[in-house]
């Protein structure tokens, strides 16, 4: 197969590798993107959360050959400096304890956000529920939504 060319955080990457590769390993050992997580492997827990064409996916069950021309969003692609609503909501709200996924929750209110500006807590509880934090962080998780929520619906 001919090298691919995909759209990742708004630059444009030429990758050598096999169509069947998972894009969670493209992203980390041949792109060294590192914010995205290696979970479960099966796309059950949702630390490998990406957006493609804006929609979350999970980068671990993603193929290299199904991402096509659509583009492809990390959490590095959110902000270079940390800046994005929902990054701030997160600090703000001190949402992390061990933080392992937090890339995944992120982008995954990221989405919930871009879809549903004003969600309330059901929605953020059924769009939230795939992806697993073993720390339990969860009402954090809620009131950095409807942080992120707000501080963008002021500006």
């Amino acid at each position: 197969m001919p090298p691919q060319k995909l759209t990742i955080n708004n630059t444009v990457h030429t990758v050598d590798a096999d169509p069947d590769t998972p894009l969670l390993w493209i992203l980390r050992d041949i792109l060294d993107l590192k914010g995205t997580k290696y979970g479960c492997g099966v796309g059950y827990c949702g630390a490998c959360t990406i957006l493609i064409a804006g929609e979350p996916a999970r980068a671990c069950q993603t193929l290299l050959s199904d991402v096509g021309t659509d583009p492809v969003t990390t959490i590095e692609g959110l902000s270079t400096d940390g800046t994005h609503p929902v990054q701030v909501a997160w600090q703000e709200v001190d949402v992390p304890q061990c933080g392992y996924c937090q890339a995944g929750q992120i982008m995954a209110a990221t989405a919930l956000l871009a879809s549903n500006p004003h969600p309330t807590d059901a929605d953020i509880d059924a769009h939230m529920s795939s992806n697993i934090c073993r720390c339990g962080t969860y009402t954090r998780i809620r009131e950095a939504i409807h942080h992120a929520a707000a501080s963008t619906s002021t500006k």
